[in-house]
């Protein structure tokens, strides 16, 4: 049997009809930016996250950085991260200018650890940015009692996180603004690129539509230097399609993992993710940890299961980020992460038998 790490033709087949309708009547009206169906969406999908504003533009990573701009952030200024993410997190903050300051992350839930926090920050810190990764939201309330203790703005980097809730409360309404990526492998994923800044505050909504759009609030009135990072609306109309199905698609990873646990809760060597009762995890990834990792990997391909590294060398030690000086050693609990996170294949309609034969080879190779 070969497993791939995603598949996701049955969901499209679930959506097929109303994504071709949409397409069609986007073509007669000829809205392909910022039409009627991508204004539509933006609103259900701040709704569906519990804040009032949605912004569309055309990737997470321009989210971020757009995000950061309509809080001033810029040269001179630091920005606090997790050094275990993707590397979109930092390179969002380098675009404006600013510093990317690392901290370590937390051994039971791989995400920021609070502890680490307070010391990173300095005059110059202008926002922190949390990552829900893999799907599990960060501690919220630890972080944002020490940005509110320093009169420092939160971001959420909810690009793996759409769904999932931290003591009943949506990911994306937790901090000051929170940004959605919606590239295809996403749980609430487009047909290309694509993501959203959602936030509760006026201010941030009304600077982060013009930044998006030139820097316009006219026609031809350009009130700051802005960018061109839209959502398109033929996007938009696959997001509105697949946006009612999120959290059936969510409880379908979820049931997933809970397989996934059962499968392998007796074996030795390796470390499942952690059940917070405070908050829900959607799996957007199933990361577990092994040792020998990288010997682990080429086993379970050989036996043809998709498996992938979220992600193989912290942020700290990226040759990209060398000017700032880190060695190995520095972020001990990232990197230990790092050698040994193996994620395995998760997408919402695996069948029983796919778990069990993925499950069955990584016994096997372990």
């Amino acid at each position: 049997m070969n497993v791939p790490f995603l598949d996701f033709s049955e969901q499209y087949q679930t959506i097929k009809k109303e994504v071709m309708e949409g397409f069609g009547r986007v073509c007669e009206k000829g809205n392909f930016i910022l039409g009627e169906e991508e204004k539509n969406f933006e609103k259900a999908f701040a709704d569906y996250c519990g804040v009032e504003h949605g912004i569309g533009v055309n990737s997470g990573t321009d989210a971020l950085y757009l995000a950061l701009g309509s809080l001033g952030v810029g040269k001179g200024d630091e920005v606090i991260l997790p050094t275990f993410t993707f590397i979109a997190t930092a390179l969002c903050i380098s675009y404006t200018g600013a510093k990317p300051v690392f901290v370590d992350n937390e051994d039971a839930t791989n995400n920021m650890d609070p502890q680490k926090l307070e010391e990173a920050i300095t005059p110059q810190t202008k926002a922190i940015m949390p990552v829900h990764l893999y799907g599990l939201p960060a501690n919220m309330d630890e972080i944002k009692a020490v940005a509110q203790k320093h009169n420092i703005p939160v971001v959420e980097d909810a690009a793996q996180a759409h769904g999932s809730d931290y003591k009943g409360q949506k990911v994306g309404s937790l901090g000051d603004v929170a940004c959605f990526s919606f590239y295809p492998t996403k749980g609430l994923g487009a047909f290309g690129d694509g993501g959203c800044i959602v936030t509760n505050r006026k201010d941030i909504y009304e600077t982060a539509c013009m930044l998006r759009d030139y820097g316009r609030v006219g026609r031809y009135e350009h009130k700051v230097k802005g960018f061109n990072s839209r959502l398109d609306t033929l996007q938009a109309v696959v997001l509105a399609a697949k946006l009612p199905l999120l959290d059936e698609w969510n409880n379908m990873r979820i049931k997933n993992a809970a397989q996934y646990k059962q499968c392998l809760a007796d074996v030795e060597g390796i470390q499942l993710p952690n059940v917070l009762e405070d908050r829900k995890h959607v799996y957007q990834t199933f990361a577990v940890r092994v040792k020998d990792r990288d010997k682990v990997l080429e086993g379970m391909k050989e036996k043809g299961v998709g498996v992938l590294i979220h992600y193989p060398i912290p942020l700290h030690l990226q040759k990209a980020y060398a000017e700032l000086g880190h060695q190995k050693g520095d972020f001990p609990v990232a990197e230990q992460l790092a050698d040994e996170v193996l994620s395995l294949p998760m997408f919402p309609h695996m069948s029983q038998e796919q778990i069990e034969y993925v499950c069955s080879c990584l016994k096997d190779v372990i």
